[in-house]
């Protein structure tokens, strides 16, 4: 249990960050899903280029590591490609 009033903010800030970045971590799942999952070229090249920008803001803002945003990017666009 905190002991002091900033630790106690602290603890509501950290619970509403890890709920926040839950949901945005669920929603990039589901996103590359939606792109893997694409069966006609039209709808995967438009769920592909939402999925490459919500990857993009993501790494940005540190949510996940750059390079692992650029390696997701790259087998979603040769998943795309080869349809």
């Amino acid at each position: 249990m905190p002991q002091h009033k900033s630790a106690e903010k602290r603890v509501r800030q950290s619970e509403r960050r890890r709920v926040r970045n839950l949901a945005k971590r669920t929603r990039m799942k589901t996103a590359i899903k939606k792109v893997f999952g694409a069966t006609e070229k039209e709808a995967a090249t438009k769920e592909l280029q939402t999925t490459i920008s919500m990857l993009d803001r993501m790494a940005v803002k540190g949510m996940i590591h750059r390079n692992k945003a650029a390696n997701l990017k790259s087998k979603l666009t040769r998943r795309v490609a080869a349809l």
